[in-house]
């Protein structure tokens, strides 16, 4: 294995077909034909001697050998574009980059239509993906640069994740306008006792469960209150405006349904659980001036007065 002797152009298909599990849509973000780029992982897998990728009903599998050597290869690249790129102005008007966030469901619904009115306007050649990631994978995810920029109730793992604090939140009860607890006054916020009588719904999607929410059914023993178990917080509206159910969920969410649906929003006892909003994404990518451009108008749009 000679270094010398490999086109350094390859490893940018090594690193596409890695992401993609594609040959096909490798090429195609590459702007390469098929045979092209089969061309290519085939110069790669003889300058490895490796297979690199084993094809499967799924998609194309990375052998030991790339995974252990194209994520460390990803970030170099990365850092070698920055390096090139760092006196580079970043003109949003007419610059057309793609931007890939990791957005849980819930984090699509709030934030994508804002981001996306804003980007429209001002950068308006500028794409947006919303990639699929589990919350366990984010910090991975943004090492190999699958993604951009991550936002949600998220903690960076180690020192190369970035992080800032967007806002501050906590969880609320909603129903049927109509409704009313069983017992008690009727008030903004609702009694332990009140909450106990109530038929209980929650969303648990892999992406944004908060174990806050499970913690405090079980420091109020209300676990068996739940009646009903959604992956999706696009359902509750319409399950608490057709049933008796109370469904639990963010305060920035409820206050977002208010105007389209028939619900009255409750406070929880002790104020529901509470927790922190932050945007993330990889040290490398702090001095770019086009990301720190979306970084700030992530901020100028989402983070709220009295954060950090």
């Amino acid at each position: 294995m000679n270094f010398r002797q490999l086109d350094l152009n390859l490893l940018r298909v090594l690193c596409a077909v890695y992401r993609l599990g594609s040959v096909t849509e490798a090429g195609r973000q590459l702007a390469l034909s098929q045979p092209a780029t089969s061309n290519a992982l085939a110069r790669l897998r003889t300058f490895f001697d490796d297979e690199l990728f084993v094809r499967s009903p799924s998609g194309l599998h990375p052998t030991r050998l790339a995974q252990r050597v194209v994520p460390d290869v990803m970030a170099q690249l990365r850092m070698l574009e920055l390096t090139v790129l760092s006196a580079e102005v970043f003109e949003a008007s007419s610059s057309a980059v793609h931007w890939r966030l990791s957005l849980s469901d819930l984090g699509e619904m709030m934030f994508l239509p804002q981001l996306a009115h804003a980007l429209r306007e001002q950068s308006p050649h500028s794409q947006v993906s919303n990639v699929s990631v589990a919350a366990t994978r984010v910090d991975a995810a943004l090492d190999a640069h699958e993604v951009d920029l991550a936002i949600g109730i998220l903690a960076p793992s180690h020192k190369a994740i970035a992080s800032e604090l967007l806002f501050q939140e906590h969880f609320v009860a909603i129903t049927a306008s109509q409704w009313r607890p069983g017992s008690g006054r009727v008030r903004t916020a609702l009694s332990q006792r009140q909450l106990a009588a109530a038929s209980l719904a929650v969303a648990a999607p892999a992406a944004t469960f908060h174990g806050s929410v499970e913690l405090m059914l079980t420091q109020l023993q209300l676990v068996d209150r739940v009646m009903l178990r959604a992956r999706h917080y696009g359902a509750l509206p319409e399950l608490v405006t057709r049933t008796d159910l109370m469904a639990i969920v963010p305060l920035m969410y409820a206050n977002s349904l208010a105007p389209r649906y028939d619900v009255r929003i409750w406070e929880l006892p002790d104020h529901g659980p509470s927790y922190d909003v932050y945007m993330l994404w990889h040290q490398t990518a702090s001095q770019d001036p086009a990301h720190a451009w979306l970084r700030a108008l992530v901020r100028k749009l989402f983070q709220r007065a009295g954060v950090c």
